[in-house]
Order: C-alpha cells, then structure tokens, then sequence
C-alpha cells in the first residue's frame, strides 16, 4: 500500500488526513495518509528509511524551513520562497532522492485573487514564518506592496504591531495572518492588531483552516471586513502535492 503524509510539530487537528482518504477512496487507491508527528526534524531522516512505501509527504510548522537540510532537489519554487512543504520520495536500486517543492504558492493565489476583484491594495502579512515565505512571493508576483508584521521587527520591511495605527491601517486594506494564532486547540488566540480600526475597504485571509471562522476572522467580520479562512488554500495546495506525488 502506498503512504502519504504531514510532518509537523502538534498536528492532531490537521484536516489533511481525511482530504486525502476520502481522495484515495474516489480514485479507488490502496493508498493510506498518515500524520507524522516529529519533535524534532532531525528525526525525519529515520521516518523516509523506516517507512519504504512512503511516496511523498507535506510539511506544516514549524519545519517549512528547516526541512530543506534533507532535501536532494529544490523546485524553483523552494528556491524563489525558501519554504517547503511538499516532498516527493522517488527511490530506486541506486539509493533515494528527495525533491522538495512549495504548493502553498498556487493555494494562496488561487484563494486570494477571487478576493480582490482586480483591486489594488497594499498589504500586512502577520508573521514571518515558512508559510508567510509563499504570500509574499504571490504578492510580489502581482505587484501588491507589502510588510511583514512581527513581535520583533529587524529588517526593512518588517514592522511591529504597534506600528499598525490609523494612518497605517486606512492605507493597507490586506491583511494576511501566517502565524498559528488561533489554530484548534487554541481557538481564542488571535494576533494582536487594532480591529477596531478595519471597516469594509479591508480583506482578512486567515492560512488557519481548523476553525473554519477564526476569531481574527469573526473581529474583521464585525468591523465589516471580507473574510477568507485558510481551507480552500489548503485543499487546492493539497491537489498540487498530489499532482507532483503521481508524476
């Protein structure tokens, strides 16, 4: 039987499970999708020699980055973002190559442009982690000026939260939560931003897809904003890693 799977760190709550069961029963595959919970990504190398029906793997916090250490191949897209989350395990007689890639990039596009309806905005991506790596390559590639929010601001287009005042906030009208905030179990958490500041003008996109309607998400609903969770994100990356898994 062939397997897949996520690596991660505290991945119970991960939907990508059953995505691809429920896939794998309509296609009719002797295939299985299981979660790879690592404390440590060192211990990935054990998991590809232990596992030799494993064909392919995606990869979630906080390990986007880190994984690249254990990667063959890098696609253009690893390259352009520096983040993975998709790794394809071909092996033959001659030993086991891994190819990593970055299907977060056609997620995030594919959810984020019906969005913007051919506006032009300027955006705030929350957070600078692997997963931030892939909006701002999409924002880039469209021409949507943008900084990153982070506790900690060291670089030139990086700035603080307590930057985000009402100038700031009547002048970025896209707002992208890349971190974890708010992720099952902790569904109260949310990134701290002046939500009374958003009106209608503005886009939230929330990456989290587990709840389906963060509280970042319901605080921009009040204030009028749209909003988008992350599960469309997550199912149309899902479909690309499995394009690359069978080529």
């Amino acid at each position: 039987m062939e397997l897949y799977g996520l690596v991660g760190r505290g991945i119970s709550h991960s939907y990508s499970p059953d995505f691809f069961r429920k896939k794998f029963a309509r296609l009719g595959l002797a295939a299985d999708y299981k979660l790879f919970d690592l404390n440590d990504i060192d211990q990935f190398p054990a998991l590809v020699a232990s596992n030799p029906n494993l064909k392919g793997v995606n990869i979630t916090m906080p390990y986007k980055r880190m994984i690249s250490n254990f990667i063959d191949v890098l696609d253009v897209s690893v390259q352009y973002t520096g983040s993975i989350n998709t790794i394809k395990i071909d092996r033959s007689a001659s030993g086991t190559i891994l190819k990593g890639y970055n299907t977060d990039i056609i997620g995030f596009e594919k959810s984020l442009l019906p969005l913007l309806k051919g506006r032009c905005v300027k955006a705030l991506i929350l957070g600078t982690g692997g997963s931030s790596r892939a909006v701002s390559y999409v924002l880039r590639k469209y021409g949507i000026f943008f900084y990153h929010v982070t506790r900690d601001p060291k670089k030139i287009h990086q700035m603080g939260y307590h930057w985000m005042d009402t100038e700031m906030m009547n002048e970025f009208h896209l707002i992208v939560n890349t971190t974890p905030l708010g992720m099952t179990p902790n569904d109260e958490t949310f990134p701290d931003i002046p939500y009374h500041l958003l009106t209608p003008n503005h886009i939230l996109f929330d990456l989290v897809y587990n709840p389906e309607e963060t509280m970042f998400l319901k605080k921009g609903k009040m204030r009028g904003a749209t909003v988008l969770g992350g599960l469309q994100m997550l199912n149309d990356q899902a479909e690309a890693s499995w394009k690359i898994w069978k080529r």
